[in-house]
């Protein structure tokens, strides 16, 4: 498995809508093959509008294919009009997981 791991700095006011786009995002991921799982995180200070996500999916090709799909591609650009500023998206391999079945 490969994961994307991203840095999103969120322009003031705007966590409440980018919250919103990345769940839209989460709904055109799910039909990406090899995708597992995206991650949001955002540190424990209520104010903060700093944000990392992290998505799994099973091979770099799968990864790879995703940046190419267009709706995604669309979504993504969408929720970029939130930020302030973000990182390069670089790739990692996972050495272990472990995902709750449900």
């Amino acid at each position: 498995m490969i994961a994307r791991v991203t840095q999103y700095r969120i322009r003031a006011g705007k966590v409440d809508e980018f919250a919103a786009k990345v769940e839209t995002l989460i709904g055109a991921m799910d039909n990406l093959k090899g995708f597992r799982v995206l991650l949001v995180l955002r540190g424990d200070d209520p104010e903060g509008r700093d944000a990392t996500a992290i998505s799994v999916w099973d091979t770099v090709e799968d990864l790879k294919s995703s940046e190419n799909d267009t709706f995604y591609y669309g979504v993504l650009k969408s929720l970029m009009g939130c930020c302030e500023s973000f990182s390069p998206p670089h790739h990692q391999s996972v050495l272990q997981s472990k995902f709750a079945k449900r």
